[in-house]
Formats: structure tokens, C-alpha cells, sequence
């Protein structure tokens, strides 16, 4: 079948070549018989041209219906075979069916005389451009372009489990950590979702807690969604979250009902508004929303950007903490910014109501309520395409949460996102975030108020015993800042943020810098040179932390291969002068399990100090650790995080190392003769995977059609895959 394509396309140039010197035909834009269409070819291709597998476009009143393979008879008859791509349909599969029992039998070219069903006027075939095209009585009406995509008739079958494990501890401290299990089922035009924590906070509280978190059933409708379990009340379905002070929501069961454009979906994009840490020795920060660990890292001493790609998409209030020489030396509360795009003045209104009663299941959080009623609502407004309102209100514990936000573009390289929030017993705030980009640079400027609770943080002893913080705060905490970033020159840039901090930390903070692209031994290097001023902590012995430091990066050796440097100096723990220097080497691998490796050895006043970072990727786990040593008491520290993916379907199933999950995959089997063979799937709605010999998972868009392509890396395309929304299916190759 497939060989009879280049065939088909060869008779449309053959036919356009002809075409040049025909005169115009008397009958105007009728189109002409097939006898008379192929009389302009050569005699070889006339037998390929009639009672032959031809692959054609048909098209319903000028709109798209689909590809297919049709067979032509010399009596001006046309028999549909099959359709072969229905991706630029604009109907839907019931309209597409109807018209493929039509023409199935097949059907008289020309126009309708007689009985004629569907309203059915005519029906033509031209050679020229390969062509089908079908008019009924309603092809001068508007066709309405669709909205949503179509669920398959009958859904969908299909399990994917996420599990992670994030662990955190060292030398003389109690191993902390977490284990969580993420559930995704589809059973018909149903979904389901299990979401399950084990966590163990370390110190002197050893104790193992265990929780689920979600336990529901979810309907997907056009334009919003329906969901039934055990849950915990959050902001699907909207745009923009307003903020709230307090407690967050606790799991309840009920109901939940809302818009459905902006269910979860993980993405790789930053946040809008960078988070930023200032650590005054090398250490690690820890990540966490409603008391959950979402991510780890290792950062160097100096202000530091974190890298917010690995965080769930939304908008939504996170704890950081900065954890150096194994003790919690910083506590705040930051503002996750990575909303989708909404610009649709057809559809101003997203909305969110949830009602039912709070609920522990398998919990044994002593802090989580039970068996009072819960209930929320929360809408926004699209007022303009650059103005977005939302207003919220809930009962949580029963106390009463209210809030209000506006998202403002106020011009193209100007936005402000703000809030106003109120909640029983803990006042009234304002949070308030704004974006100036200009032709060399941007400025941003935030303002939040926040309640911060650290009875439960523990801080470690010179003998290494953990107790309770002395100083536990529990209140509200606030947080202003400016940023400017600036260009110089392509490759000369400055940047500086000063900041004034109420609450749990008391003070204003500066820091400058300036970044140099240059040439060093032949290598491409990047120098940095920092000033700042901040506010004491518990690692500067609560003075002023005032210092320099001057860094260098280059790339150096094998491709892949980066060398650093830096010398410095701050304030130590006692409040005196901290001389430091260090030394780092990184190297990024190919076709190795080890994805990167990089090393750094420090000095300072106490002694010498050592970091290392990793991260790997096999075909069934992918994660990343890191160890270091502290200079101040010689202990080690260390953290890794582990992911990995059970994919079932089709009577298949697989461990995938797979985790930037888009809600729907594929199964391949891959067979070849050839050990090496190197293939490529490319799903047409943005996502990609590499494929070998063997088992494979491919992550797909859920709740869209598509095509997956697989090809050889780098030849042209072989075959096509059609994938039908919320499908979960096995291939094989």
C-alpha cells in the first residue's frame, strides 16, 4: 500500500507538467472526468492510476478531514480504503466515521443526482493536487474551529508510577529523608491518582511518618473537570493562585469541581522571579511545600540563584532552607512563580469550588486536622489580555482564609503580579512581585509577608547532639527586594540586590557583582568579582557578614571539561575575618551512566573542606548526590535523590528512568539485527525520546492528538505512529 504514495505524487508532477500547455477547459472550475484528468499521462502510468491504492487529502466543505488511500475506477468512481491521518481534522471521530461509511462502498464522482444523503451536493477528485473533496448544503456555513480535543470512545487503560527518594544526613547527625509514591491510572474516560509519603525528619524525633495524601477519581469534561476521593484542596483549574496567610489546606474528602486548562503538568521552565539564597559557606538547600521535600541542591558560599526547573508548575509558596556545616542557619518562605498562558477573551472565567470534610488516612501527622468541614472557592477573571483578577475565599480549621491578586502586563516589558490576603488571627498582608525588562537588562522588585513556623527545625551541637532551635519563631516575616541585571557589552555584565528583611531575620542586605567573559590560555573562561553586606546569622556568630570574592571558570581540556576558582573573604562563626579560597573541577560525560562529576576543595580559617556532586542516569533510575566535608569540624554530609517510572499498558510494562512524565507514554519494542542502531521518536506535540534495542518508553501529551515519528538519527523519516489522546499503548518495530 505504502509504495503506491511517491506514485501518486509523481502523477500530480506529471499532470502539472502537461498542464502547462492545455487550454482552459470549457467547463470552468468544474473538475473533469478521471478519463479526461488522466489523458495527459503517459501510457506506463495509466495503469497505475486506476484500480490501484492512491493516497489522497479529503477535504468536507473546504475544511480538512483527513488523509487517506482510495481506489479510482475508469467509471468515474471513487472507494475509500482507509483513512490514514487524522490529525489536521477539524471534526470529530464520530463525523469522520459517518463519512468514511459513505464513501466505504463507494460512490459516484460528480455531482448528486437522486437520493443523496447527509445533504450531500457532490462529490470531485483532482489529479493536480491529489484531492477529495466532498460538498454538502452547509459548505457556505461557518465551521466552528474545535475547542477540545475528543476523549477516544471507551477511554483509555494504563498505570504509571513515579517513585522518589530523597535522603539527607552525615557524620554525627540522624539520617533524615523521604519516600514518595505518585500513582496515575486510566480506566475508560476515568483517571485515577494515588499519591503516598513516608518521611523521617532526623534529630531527636526518629520517629517514621507515614501519609496519604491522595487517594480520587477524576473525570475530565470540556473545559473543566469533576473529581471525587480523598484529596487535598489546592488550585487546579486556575491561572493565578491568590496567596493566603496561615495554614495551608489539609486532606480532606469530598468533592472538588473546577476549569481543567491548567491541571498539573510538570515543567521545565524557571521560575518568573528567581528564588535566591545567601550563604555564607558552602552548604546545601532544602525545598519544601506543606512540609513535603521537593528538591535538594549543593550551593557554593555567595548569593545564588536556585534552580527552579525541577519544581512542579503553578503558583505557590515554598520553605528554603540553607543548611551549612550540617545546621539550619536560614528559614524562608519564597514564592514559586510558573503559570501557563491564558489570553483567551472567549473564556475570561477559571474557577475552582471544592466542599467536604478534613480527613487523615493512613496519617500519623500530628499537626494534621480531622473531622472538621472545609470548603473554598476560588475564581479568576481574564478582565483584559494583559489583566488577570482573582479572588479566593476558604474555611481551613475553621478559620477563615480571603484573598485577592491582579496579574497586570502593564506594557511589553513591564508586569506585576500583587496580592492582598487576610486570614483570622494572623492579619492582613501584601505581596508584591514585579518584572521591568528593558534593552540591556531587568529590574525586579518584590515584597512579601509570610507566616513562618520553626518549631520543628533542629540545629546541631559542636559534639554533634541535635536539639530544638533556641530561638524558634513562630510569626510573621517579610522580605523586600530590588535586583537589577545589566549589560554591558556582550561580554561584560553587572548585577545588585538589596534587600530588607523583617521577622526572623532582622536587617538590610547589598550585594554586588560583575561578571567578565574572556580568553585564558587559549580557553574560554568567565570571571565573576562579588561584593555584599548582610544581615548576621547563626554561621557568622550573628554579626554583620561583610566580605569579597573574586571567582574564575574555564574551560580547559576535553570538551565538557570546566576548571574553577575563587579567593575570598568573610565573616566567620566567631564574627572574625574568614580568608577562604577554592579550587573545582568539572567534567560532563557522554553515553556513560555518570551524566556529570565535579569536585571542589576549599580552605578557610578552620581548616579544609571538600564538595562533590554527581549525577547518573541508567535506563530504569536517574538521580543526583552530593557529599561534602566541613572545614569547621572535619563531619561529612551528604544527599541523593533517586526517580524512577513503572509504566503498564497494552499488556506491557517497563521501569523507565523517564521523569519529565506528560501524563500519557508509549511502550516500543525495538528489534534489530544491529547492536548499535541508533532511532529517534519525536512526538509532534513537542516531546522527543532516543530508542535502542529492546524496551523503550516514550512520554506523550495527554488528552491530545498527535503523531510520534520514528526515525534513524539523522535520515529521514521512516514511519509514523498515530496516537489518539489519553492512548497508553505497546509497538513494536
Amino acid at each position: 500500500m505504502f509504495p503506491m504514495i511517491p506514485i501518486a505524487a509523481a502523477l500530480a508532477l506529471l499532470f502539472c507538467a502537461s498542464a502547462v500547455a492545455a487550454p482552459v477547459s470549457s467547463a470552468g472550475t468544474t473538475p473533469r472526468s478521471l478519463l479526461a484528468q488522466a489523458k495527459g499521462l503517459p501510457a506506463d502510468f495509466e495503469e497505475h492510476f486506476f484500480d490501484v491504492p492512491l493516497a489522497v487529502r479529503v477535504e468536507l466543505d473546504q475544511q480538512p478531514l483527513g488523509e487517506a488511500m482510495v481506489v479510482l475506477s475508469r467509471d468515474d468512481r471513487i472507494t475509500l480504503l482507509e483513512f490514514t491521518d487524522t490529525s489536521e481534522n477539524r471534526f470529530g471521530p464520530v463525523e469522520r466515521e459517518k463519512w468514511a461509511s459513505y464513501l466505504k462502498p463507494g460512490v459516484a464522482l460528480g455531482n448528486c443526482t437522486g437520493s443523496c444523503p447527509d445533504q450531500v451536493l457532490a462529490v470531485h477528485y483532482n489529479l493536480e493536487n491529489s484531492l477529495v473533496s466532498i460538498l454538502t448544503e452547509n459548505a457556505e456555513r461557518d465551521v466552528q474551529a474545535k475547542r477540545y480535543f475528543e476523549q477516544p470512545e471507551g477511554g483509555s487503560r494504563g498505570l504509571m508510577v513515579r517513585n522518589q527518594l530523597n535522603l539527607n544526613g552525615g557524620q554525627d547527625q540522624d539520617l533524615g529523608g523521604r519516600y514518595g509514591l505518585e500513582a496515575s491510572a486510566s480506566l475508560g474516560n476515568w483517571s485515577q491518582t494515588f499519591n503516598m509519603q513516608l518521611a523521617r525528619l532526623g534529630g531527636p524525633d526518629d520517629k517514621l511518618y507515614h501519609a496519604v495524601h491522595e487517594l480520587y477519581t477524576q473525570r475530565e469534561l470540556q473545559g473543566s473537570f469533576l473529581r471525587l476521593g480523598y484529596f487535598t484542596p489546592n488550585s487546579e483549574g486556575l491561572t493565578r493562585q491568590p496567596r493566603t496567610f496561615g495554614t495551608s489546606p489539609d486532606t480532606a474528602v469530598g468533592v472538588m469541581y473546577g476549569s481543567s486548562d491548567s491541571l498539573a503538568i510538570n515543567s521545565p521552565m524557571p521560575s518568573v522571579y528567581p528564588i535566591y539564597v545567601t550563604a555564607n559557606r558552602q552548604g546545601s538547600v532544602e525545598i519544601y511545600r506543606d512540609g513535603l521535600l521537593l528538591n535538594t541542591q549543593s550551593v557554593p558560599a555567595g548569593l545564588q540563584t536556585l534552580d527552579t526547573r525541577p519544581l512542579p508548575g503553578g503558583i505557590y509558596e515554598v520553605e528554603v532552607r540553607l543548611v551549612e556545616d550540617g545546621q539550619i542557619t536560614s528559614t524562608t518562605q519564597e514564592l514559586v512563580y510558573k503559570p501557563s498562558n491564558w489570553r483567551n477573551l472567549d473564556d475570561r472565567w477559571r474557577y475552582n469550588l471544592f466542599a467536604g470534610e478534613e480527613s487523615k488516612l493512613l496519617s500519623n501527622w500530628d499537626q494534621q486536622s480531622s473531622g472538621s468541614a472545609t470548603a473554598g472557592a476560588s475564581v479568576n477573571y481574564l478582565m483584559h489580555p494583559r489583566v488577570i483578577l482573582g479572588l479566593s475565599a476558604r474555611q481551613i480549621r475553621e478559620k477563615l482564609q480571603y484573598g485577592s491578586s491582579i496579574d497586570w502586563t502593564l506594557a511589553n516589558h513591564l508586569s506585576l503580579y500583587a496580592n492582598v490576603y487576610q486570614t483570622q488571627d494572623h492579619g492582613t498582608g501584601l505581596d508584591l512581585q514585579s518584572l521591568y525588562n528593558y534593552g540591556s537588562g531587568s529590574l525586579v522588585i518584590s515584597h512579601n509577608r509570610s507566616w513562618l513556623d520553626t518549631t520543628d527545625l533542629y540545629e546541631t551541637l559542636p559534639d554533634g547532639t541535635r536539639i530544638r532551635q533556641r530561638n524558634v519563631f513562630v510569626g510573621e516575616t517579610s522580605n523586600s527586594s530590588l535586583a537589577l541585571n545589566h549589560r554591558l557589552s556582550s561580554k561584560s555584565s553587572i548585577n545588585a540586590r538589596v534587600s530588607h528583611s523583617e521577622g526572623n531575620v532582622e536587617g538590610v542586605g547589598l550585594d554586588l557583582g560583575w561578571n567578565q567573559r574572556t580568553t585564558l590560555f587559549g580557553s574560554d573562561g568567565n570571571w565573576r568579582l562579588s561584593l555584599f553586606d548582610r544581615p548576621g546569622s547563626y554561621s557568622s556568630g550573628s554579626a554583620r557578614n561583610r566580605g569579597v570574592d573574586l571567582s574564575i571558570n574555564l574551560a580547559m581540556g576535553a570538551p565538557g571539561q570546566q576548571i574553577t576558582g575563587s579567593i575570598g573573604s568573610r565573616t566567620a562563626r566567631d564574627g572574625s575575618r574568614d580568608n577562604n579560597a577554592s579550587l573545582g573541577w568539572r567534567k560532563d560525560l557522554k553515553d556513560h551512566v555518570l551524566q556529570n562529576v565535579s569536585v571542589t576543595a576549599l580552605t578557610d580559617t578552620y581548616g579544609v573542606g571538600m564538595s562533590s556532586l554527581a549525577n547518573f542516569r541508567t535506563d530504569q533510575i536517574n538521580g543526583d548526590g552530593f557529599l561534602q566535608r566541613s572545614s569547621y569540624n572535619g563531619n561529612f554530609t551528604g544527599g541523593l535523590n533517586l526517580d524512577s517510572t513503572l509504566a503498564i499498558g497494552a499488556e506491557k510494562m517497563m521501569l523507565t528512568s523517564q521523569h519529565e512524565m506528560r501524563g500519557a507514554g508509549l511502550i516500543v519494542d525495538v528489534e534489530s539485527d544491529i547492536d548499535d542502531i541508533a532511532l529517534r521518536a519525536d512526538d509532534y506535540s513537542g516531546g522527543s525520546a532516543a530508542l535502542k534495542p529492546g524496551r523503550n518508553f516514550i512520554p506523550i501529551t495527554a488528552y491530545q492528538n498527535s503523531s510520534v515519528s520514528f526515525d534513524f538519527e539523522g535520515i529521514q523519516q521512516r514511519r509514523q505512529h498515530r496516537i489518539r489522546q489519553g492512548q497508553r499503548a505497546g509497538n513494536r518495530l
